[in-house]
């Protein structure tokens, strides 16, 4: 895939507004009112976890090589094409769970009625619309960012060559 959302975890409240917001995109009425009434309650794809005194939202990463698309005996898991997000066909789905142990990120759940897997599908609607991803949308901290893989590696190397140039001057000191 071409962009990532990426998580800046000392920038999160661990405030849930991404759990909202994702839950109320993927709901049948769109409007928080009546999301709540619900049957099935909507689902969120997206779960901000406790780690030590930061909060990290956890989604779907869409492997490059996604093992959950692997070992799905019925091709339920599938990915459009390499730019595509990694997405779930519920109608094809078993719910036999086997990509839930497999995911190294341990993202993907079942549904409430237990039928089919549910995980991040990127709000592949609001992508098509060119608008964001419902959880970066709502963050109010911009803790969760859409960036491209490319912005992603050049600022890796900007943080990793400021680590260079501050360990060299340690050591001249």
């Amino acid at each position: 895939m071409d962009k990532t959302i990426v998580v800046n975890v000392e920038k999160c409240l661990a405030c849930k507004s991404c759990e909202i917001a994702c839950a109320l995109t993927h709901s049948k009425s769109k409007v928080l009112e009546e999301a709540v009434l619900e049957s099935p309650r909507p689902q969120r794809m997206v779960t901000v976890e406790a780690a030590g005194e930061f909060g990290v939202p956890m989604q779907c990463r869409h492997c490059e090589a996604a093992p959950c698309i692997e070992i799905c005996p019925t091709g339920a898991i599938q990915r459009f094409d390499e730019q595509a997000p990694v997405v779930v066909d519920a109608d094809l789905c078993i719910g036999c769970k086997l990509c839930m142990l497999i995911c190294p990120f341990g993202v993907l759940r079942i549904d409430p009625e237990g039928r089919a897997v549910i995980k991040c599908d990127m709000c592949l609607e609001r992508m098509n619309k060119g608008q964001e991803p419902a959880c970066v949308e709502a963050c109010p901290t911009g803790a969760l960012r859409l960036i491209s893989l490319k912005e992603a590696t050049k600022s890796k190397r900007k943080e990793a060559s400021k680590q260079l140039v501050k360990e060299i001057k340690q050591k001249e000191k």
